[in-house]
């Protein structure tokens, strides 16, 4: 397909594709969508060879947010029933991490529920921050604690922090649909602060909640603009208990296709498999290493991933390799910290980013997905309860 020959090309050159490029690869049949994930696996190879990043979830406070994230088992109101716990203490939290560490984890993720820390939250972070990095040589820290006021992303910084996650999860036209207690611009403006302070900036979306392809398409080419290191790429976990609770708009071809896109439009970024892994790619998950270089082992926040030993096993049958903390993750002019100017990828030339001027696609799998129910299952182990993690 010449459509994707020319992705593969722009790819290896860190070129913006053109959004009726990005819509097409999501417009792409079964038929061809192994040619999309070998096409897309060229661009993942040329930067990151066959090297998987693993990272491990700390969820240092579940529950009892005051926020009404539509997608989100924690938020105000929510009936799910997941674990409800206040903050663990620095020693706890750095146990939970080290299970994490044990089991191949190069990046470990402090999550805390919340709109945005106090500044006696950013203190307790800082020293849990200390404890890991005391106990864990050669591990990255990436806290996740929501909006951030000003001063607070340098002071996680000092205390050790490596990067600061703060996910855009929709386009700016559909995000007052999902979410009314913040705003959009709240979002990128926790994303700048992050890279003001010198962290590693991560950011990402949440597909399956009813968005069309044109939202994907847009919120990716905001991400590429915004220039995070790391790009999550979560599929809706449907917690019965939330709004979004109905919402089975995934299947795994669908997102395949996503994770391709995104990596066109992200090429030399870790793209990551985040939340939803097991539940919307099923048995393909293999497939959707050739597409992004980074995924989460175990379980996440609130809900239960596969085993970690069976997430070793298929990084290794299928041809993958875990990286170590002896490698860096990013190509070198990233990690060299050069391309954080606020204009998208550094060399990504004209990129043709203009409007399509085409009616929004509806994503192909709303017509109906199975839903398979049996495969969300609430986290009962692991932080905040007595059994061990799951690493």
């Amino acid at each position: 397909m010449d459509l994707l020959n020319t992705l593969v090309d722009k790819g290896l050159r860190r070129e913006l594709p053109t959004r009726d490029e990005a819509l097409a690869v999501l417009a792409t049949s079964d038929d061809d969508l192994l040619d999309v994930v070998a096409a897309a696996g060229k661009v993942r190879r040329h930067w990151f060879g066959r090297r998987v990043k693993l990272n491990y979830l700390v969820n240092l406070k579940s529950g009892l947010c005051p926020e009404d994230c539509s997608y989100c088992s924690q938020r105000l109101g929510s009936t799910a029933g997941i674990l409800k716990y206040t903050w663990l203490k620095p020693g706890q939290a750095s146990d939970a991490a080290a299970a994490g560490v044990a089991g191949g984890a190069k990046r470990v993720c402090l999550v805390a529920s919340g709109r945005g820390p106090t500044d006696r939250d950013v203190d307790r972070v800082s020293e849990t921050i200390r404890a890991i990095k005391e106990n864990n040589e050669g591990v990255e820290v990436c806290a996740c604690l929501g909006l951030l006021s000003d001063g607070q992303a340098e002071r996680l910084r000092e205390a050790g922090a490596d990067a600061y996650n703060h996910n855009l999860n929709t386009s700016e036209a559909t995000y007052g649909e999902i979410t009314t207690t913040h705003t959009y611009e709240d979002r990128v403006d926790t994303v700048h602060k992050a890279h003001a302070a010198g962290l590693s900036a991560c950011s990402g979306l949440i597909a399956g909640m009813g968005e069309t392809d044109e939202d994907l398409v847009d919120v990716v080419f905001s991400l590429r603009e915004l220039d995070p290191d790391s790009v999550p790429v979560n599929f809706l976990i449907p917690f019965e208990g939330t709004p979004l609770g109905k919402e089975w708009n995934l299947t795994p071809q669908r997102c395949l296709r996503i994770l391709a896109m995104t990596r066109f439009v992200c090429p030399d970024v870790e793209v990551r498999i985040a939340g939803g892994r097991e539940v919307h790619l099923r048995t393909v998950q293999p497939l959707a290493l050739h597409l992004a270089n980074s995924i989460f082992l175990g379980d996440y926040l609130t809900s239960e991933g596969q085993a970690g030993k069976a997430d070793l096993e298929m990084i290794a049958d299928a041809g993958f390799e875990v990286e170590g903390t002896d490698r860096v993750t990013l190509p070198e002019h990233r990690a060299a910290g050069g391309c954080h100017d606020g204009g998208g990828v550094c060399g990504s030339g004209g990129g043709g980013a203009c409007g399509s001027g085409e009616e929004p696609q509806v994503a192909d799998a709303r017509t109906g997905a199975d839903p398979r129910t049996d495969l969300v299952a609430v986290r009962r182990r692991g932080a905040g309860t007595d059994l061990a993690p799951n690493a």
